[in-house]
């Protein structure tokens, strides 16, 4: 493909005109994903609070809750809660952890006006990153599996094995360039 910002239906438009959309759409999704976990946030402390609300708000709340658990959302809240707004905007560029950290954002209830200033440094970069190397690197895939199925297969289990070893490792206590946990608890 010639243009790559044709692949957001913007083709032809000046490059600052295209970073400028992506930013303008980043920021939309990551204030929304940030009011739901507001609003959850603030369901769950009315429900507990008077014992009272429909059947389905206790369905969204459960699903929270059960999502909550999930490794994803543990490290994005852990970060947040870590790091508060600092977490915010290197999330935006980190797949995979962006929603985590929005939510837990949210949900943990971080002050507006500092999740506002991280988020707008996280939406230059993540505008800047997708409106250059980003989609080169998608269409460069794309691109792989269009000419060489095999090549797309190699580069697949290449990927999958390390994400297998990272998994293992994690599981076992250790991440890549650290120590395996040898700690032992007295009695």
């Amino acid at each position: 493909m010639d243009d790559p910002a044709a692949a957001y239906g913007l083709g032809g438009k000046p490059f600052w005109f295209v970073v400028l959309a992506l930013f303008v759409i980043v920021m939309g999704r990551s204030h929304a994903t940030y009011w739901v976990g507001r609003a959850v946030a603030r369901g769950a402390q009315l429900e507990t609070e008077h014992r009272v609300g429909p059947r389905w708000w206790l369905a969204v709340l459960d699903r929270v809750d059960r999502w909550s658990r999930t490794p994803g959302a543990e490290r994005g809240l852990g970060l947040v809660h870590r790091w508060g707004p600092f977490a915010v905007a290197p999330a935006y560029v980190v797949v995979g952890l962006q929603t985590a950290v929005l939510l837990a954002s949210g949900l943990l209830r971080m002050p507006y006006a500092r999740f506002a200033v991280a988020s707008v440094v996280g939406a230059c970069a993540w505008a800047l990153v997708w409106s250059t190397v980003g989609m080169a690197a998608l269409w460069a895939a794309l691109g792989l599996a269009a000419r060489s199925g095999w090549g797309l297969v190699v580069v697949l289990i290449v990927v999958g094995a390390g994400a297998v070893v990272l998994i293992a490792r994690r599981r076992h206590g250790t991440t890549p360039g650290t120590a395996p946990n040898t700690e032992t608890v007295a009695d």
